[in-house]
């Protein structure tokens, strides 16, 4: 089997040529709003923003710091300027169902004119309808009903008066009303001398008293309904006169709203309702006590309440909220306290989000619009049925039956484009039946791109109109190139950089800073190195404590000398954005046993279901090298030393593996080297994450206690194209100091590990004796042969032992 061989220092970092650039500083570079390495979330967005068919609303999924945010607002800001203005929207009073307000569509800018229309047709109605009932001809007609009523009053009396003088009564007019009295010689009879007349004279007079009563009694019947008809004479005249009157304010509006048939009948209403309320128009100066003046009540009832106005918007409206509440994107009826009694009235209906974009575009946090109750059933609801409805959340979830208002619902015309993780896309995907239905499109933005000389170009542009953006100093060509390998790390391959652009920009603005203290007028590379290295400098508490106690054998780490069933793995720590290595004691035990590998971790519940599967893997490995056609008698146990805050992750179980084979081998391992890699159950090595932070983790530590040239850490070969390390890495490297090993499989590791050699199994199917493999399966079969003896002890004279008969069966 070939010798590993360490890693050259070429392949520990790929540099950044500053030659490639043509320029001198990204001063020199032109202006650019392209997007870096997004090429199918682009098309995404621009397919998803351009397609007007329902549904078709957009989920921009990536990680936090892409551009989503950048690339969504870039591209609508630019649609929708050339796209049209949308109606504005308002409510108004409802005189029909004053519940249901009615809500209006108007031309752009339009609504707010029309409200400080209606506010002065109020105060303009104030002023002419006592005017017109102040004049001349106006009182002349009034008196002229009262006159004509009158007349014919006093005429049905007259009548009256001269059928009973016809009869030799009159007509008399007292304080207590009206009374007939007979007449002699033209006089009126005294009582005395009407009983000194005849009965049968009297009788007659009598008579003749009690049908005149009657007519006089239908005459004064007559009197309510005659007044009545004054009342009615005079409203009309009022009506007539107030109409007369308001007819040229309302003309001059309809002709203002005359495409606007909605509008034109609101006016109508409005109209109507005005000279229904004339009187109490002409009587405003005395309100009744505790009440409005009739002047409030109507400036609130004809008041226009915009609910959204363009005025001063060019092109559709694009709008972003921060924190999507149910009522911020619907909209709410608020309530006044007036005497201790909540009131409202369509003059408190308040606009959401989804009428301020109605006509255009909004933006939403995907995960803040979930954590806020009812709010995402609020915005499916509007989306399904295209229009929005106002009600509160009470109503909404049935909750309460109070009586409140019930706006007219505005048809909704929107692109919504939500914005979050993938992990919250898949879900909505899976759980929510609707999702899929309302949210057609998705733009995926990529993690990383292509590391290459076009990209290397982009990467110097996107720097460049950063520096301009935010006013930094611009970077050189040493800078570029440092900031690009940098992206490449935090990539994680060197065959590609990060489209992380918020990481990044907070790299440039760091170096920016170190810039001006050290009085560059350019960036330089040492400048983002130094903001590099402050940033870890900031972040480095916990690591450096977690370093000193090994090195005060706190936690114990050997990095000399061999061990028996001992090696150090790597694990990875990550704290907010900082991400460091460090060593880990990993020790196994053996014994005769039934063939089991006991992961200690997790027998007490501190390991992870992926590290328990590792351990599964590389038992299966065991078995199938060591025990497909012999008994397996392995008892093993796997532990973490001094790991008091759980294991997770695969990882590790190459290193697992490597120390149970020294176990059972009784082989030691050199504890120089430190191992990272997962391993399948057929031994070969598999690609790990965290490779960078795990070598230099190691390296720190041999480098505290002093590099002898025999320290190294062995990786899977699969992760060499990952490798971007530090420099005091490669330069150890460079020297021979320390050293990084490629390795393909378990039998490849274990040589180097161990110095013995792993052992290919002959055709005899026996393996070399004085090899690992060899060593194990003698241990292994010795194991069984122990245990065939226990299970037959031996008599003295070598015959196998009878078995002992057990009572009663």
């Amino acid at each position: 089997m070939n010798q590993l061989k360490p890693l050259p220092p070429t392949a520990l970092y790929r540099r950044c040529d500053p030659t490639q650039f043509p320029f001198t500083s990204t001063a020199d570079l032109p202006s650019t709003q392209e997007m870096l390495g997004q090429d199918r979330a682009v098309q995404a967005i621009q397919f998803g923003i351009g397609m007007r068919h329902e549904g078709f609303n957009l989920f921009v999924l990536g990680a936090s710091g892409t551009g989503k945010f950048t690339a969504v607002s870039q591209f609508l800001a630019q649609t929708a300027a050339s796209e049209p203005l949308p109606s504005d929207w308002c409510y108004v009073y409802n005189f029909d169902q004053p519940h249901k307000p009615n809500a209006l569509q108007m031309g752009t800018g339009q609504a707010g004119q029309f409200s400080q229309q209606m506010k002065q047709l109020v105060h303009t109605l104030f002023n002419v309808i006592p005017a017109a009932f102040s004049s001349d001809e106006y009182q002349s007609r009034r008196k002229g009903i009262e006159q004509s009523v009158r007349e014919r009053e006093k005429q049905a009396l007259e009548e009256l008066k001269e059928q009973a003088a016809a009869q030799g009564i009159t007509l008399l007019q007292t304080p207590a009303g009206f009374a007939f009295a007979p007449l002699q010689d033209g006089k009126v009879i005294s009582p005395d001398a009407f009983m000194q007349l005849p009965k049968e004279e009297q009788a007659a007079i009598e008579q003749k008293v009690t049908q005149l009563q009657e007519a006089l009694n239908q005459i004064m019947q007559q009197l309510p309904q005659w007044q009545r008809e004054i009342q009615q004479r005079t409203r009309q005249l009022n009506e007539e006169v107030a109409a007369y009157a308001v007819a040229p304010l309302f003309n001059e509006l309809r002709q203002a709203y005359h495409e606007l048939e909605e509008v034109v009948a609101y006016l109508d209403a409005v109209q109507h309702d005005v000279v229904d309320s004339v009187e109490a128009i002409l009587n405003a100066d005395s309100p009744s006590p505790g009440n409005a003046s009739i002047q409030e009540v109507l400036e609130r009832r004809y008041t226009v309440n915009v609910m959204v106005e363009h005025s001063q918007n060019h092109g559709a409206p694009v709008v972003y909220e921060e924190q999507p509440r149910f009522h911020t994107l619907l909209g709410r009826i608020e309530h006044i306290s007036q005497m201790g009694t909540l009131l409202t009235d369509f003059t408190l209906i308040k606009p959401g989000l989804l009428h301020q974009a109605n006509g255009g575009y909004l933006i939403l946090d995907a995960r803040k619009l979930l954590l806020q109750p009812y709010a995402w059933e609020g915005l499916k609801l509007a989306l399904r049925n295209q229009e929005i409805r106002i009600e509160s959340l009470g109503q909404m979830v049935s909750l309460i039956s109070t009586v409140s208002l019930e706006p007219e619902p505005i048809p909704l015309n929107v692109k919504v484009v939500l914005l979050g993780e993938r992990m919250l896309y898949y879900l909505l995907c899976a759980y929510d039946p609707d999702f899929e239905e309302l949210f057609k499109v998705a733009a995926d933005f990529e993690d990383d791109m292509p590391r290459n000389q076009d990209n290397n170009m982009a990467y110097a542009h996107l720097i460049g109109e950063l520096a301009r953006k935010e006013g930094l100093h611009h970077f050189d060509t040493t800078a570029v190139s440092r900031v690009i390998e940098h992206a490449s790390r935090l990539a994680g391959d060197t065959e590609k950089v990060t489209t992380h652009m918020q990481v990044v920009t907070d790299l440039l603005r760091e170096a920016d800073y170190w810039a001006g203290k050290a009085g560059r007028e350019l960036v330089a590379a040492e400048d983002v190195q130094q903001a590099l290295d402050a940033q870890t400098r900031r972040a480095g508490r916990l690591r450096e404590r977690l370093q000193e106690a090994i090195l005060r054998n706190t936690i114990l780490i050997d990095t000399s000398g061999e061990q028996v069933g001992q090696i150090n793995g790597l694990a990875v720590y990550a704290l907010g954005q900082q991400t460091f290595g460090k060593p880990s004691r990993i020790t196994a035990r053996v014994r005769l046993g039934k063939g089991e590998v006991i992961d200690i971790e997790r027998q007490v519940e501190m390991g992870g279901a992926i590290h328990s599967k590792g351990v599964l893997i590389l038992s299966g490995f065991l078995g199938a090298r060591y025990a497909a056609e012999r008994p397996f008698p392995l008892s093993a146990t796997l532990v973490f030393e001094q790991s008091y805050g759980g294991v997770d992750g695969d990882s590790a179980s190459a290193a697992e593996l490597f120390t149970l084979l020294s176990a059972l081998a009784q082989v030691p391992i050199k504890q120089s080297f430190a191992v990272t890699g997962s391993v399948n159950q057929h031994g070969q090595i598999q690609a790990i994450g965290g490779v960078n932070e795990k070598i230099e983790g190691f390296f720190e530590l041999c480098q505290a206690r002093g590099l002898t040239g025999e320290q190294g850490v062995l990786i899977p070969a699969s992760n060499v194209s990952h490798l971007m390390l530090r420099q005091d890495v490669v330069a150890a490297v460079a020297a021979k100091r320390f050293h990084i090993y490629p390795m393909q499989t378990i039998d490849e590791g274990i040589k180097l590990l161990t110095g013995m050699e792993a052992g290919e199994m002959g055709e005899n199917g026996r393996y070399p004796a004085n090899s690992v493999n060899g060593r194990v399966v003698g241990r292994l079969e010795a194991w069984a042969k122990q245990q065939q003896e226990f299970a037959n002890p031996l008599r003295e004279n070598g015959s196998a032992a009878p078995k002992q008969k057990v009572p009663g069966t």
